[in-house]
């Protein structure tokens, strides 16, 4: 039973395994976007592309052990490597803790593993889909329509029902997709949000509910906004990624050299273009992010949440 588990015993195993993961989350956030195997080859250094020693390769460990260098080359290793096995150490816990606060003691441990592996998968793929799309603007279909499938194929091995996150994935996607994008984009002459942030809404609704979906869109558009406030009065603009000013050079200099492919995705991708510099001088901002992070205090604190918004409609 779930309740007869040391718990000393289930929190560092918990930690242990986001500490592991996070290291893959690392080759996912590097690889998927420049659409490489994230399964092979095994790790390697991204500046000489020397294969990386398992006992090279500890989380965060050898990163500090190698003050922050690669031991083949010398090359310096950013800091998101250690953050993002942080971050995974964290969400393995915090993930844990909600399993064992909403599970009674005496569900079998095999069930409580089950939740546990399954909103602990939604955990990683909302940080990595969150680092994607600052560094890219992209939202990867394996991890937006995987996690939609997913979400709907445990809806009630989590204690919900299927019909409810159907109901909950069409009204996210339809949702964003209808108004933010074709409504929106008619009246603005360009879309508010792309489709990477419907389908990500669309996993919110299969593991949420339609409910669900529209607090974390709620959620991300008000957190995305304070930030992009902040941003804007500390650096004076907001720039896009430096990784999508870059792809959109590329692709310009090979239309220009006569390759078709190059100019019909800079006439049909919305980042072909240049982003508007007038008024606050807002350039397109990744929304992703504030989306992940919607979903993952709607998985973490649903609970709360859920008694807040009682509290509210009951005037209390």
């Amino acid at each position: 039973m779930l309740g007869e588990l040391p718990v000393w015993f289930v929190r560092s195993l918990a930690v242990v395994l986001g500490l592991i993961w996070g290291s893959f989350l690392n080759v996912v956030i590097y690889r998927l976007p420049r659409e490489m195997s994230v399964a092979h080859p095994p790790s390697s250094c991204p500046a000489c592309g020397a294969w990386i020693r398992p006992y090279h390769n500890i989380p965060v460990v050898s990163w500090l052990v190698l003050r922050g260098r690669a031991r083949c080359c010398g090359a310096r290793i950013s800091p998101r490597y250690p953050l993002v096995e942080l971050i995974g150490a964290a969400v393995g816990l915090a993930t844990l803790e909600v399993v064992r606060r909403t599970l009674p003691p005496e569900t079998p441990v095999l069930r409580a593993a089950a939740v546990f592996v399954a909103d602990f998968g939604l955990s990683l793929a909302l940080v990595a889909a969150a680092f994607i799309d600052a560094e890219y603007m992209f939202l990867p279909d394996s991890i937006t329509l995987g996690g939609t499938l997913v979400g709907l194929a445990t809806a009630t091995l989590r204690g919900g029902r299927l019909g409810e996150s159907l109901l909950g994935a069409a009204a996210g996607y339809v949702g964003v997709w209808l108004f933010f994008i074709v409504l929106y984009g008619k009246l603005r002459g360009r879309p508010g949000m792309g489709l990477g942030d419907a389908k990500l809404t669309m996993l919110a609704g299969a593991w949420f509910g339609a409910a669900g979906a529209a607090f974390v869109l709620c959620a991300a558009a008000l957190q995305g906004s304070v930030c992009a406030l902040v941003i804007y009065l500390l650096v004076g603009k907001i720039e896009e990624p430096a990784a999508v000013r870059e792809d959109r050079a590329e692709l310009r200099r090979a239309a220009e050299a006569g390759d078709t492919e190059a100019a019909e995705i800079l006439a049909e991708d919305p980042l072909g273009e240049d982003p508007p510099t007038t008024g606050l001088g807002l350039a397109r901002f990744p929304f992703g992010p504030f989306l992940a992070l919607g979903c993952l205090e709607m998985l973490l604190a649903k609970e709360w949440i859920a008694s807040v918004y009682r509290g509210w409609i009951g005037g209390s």
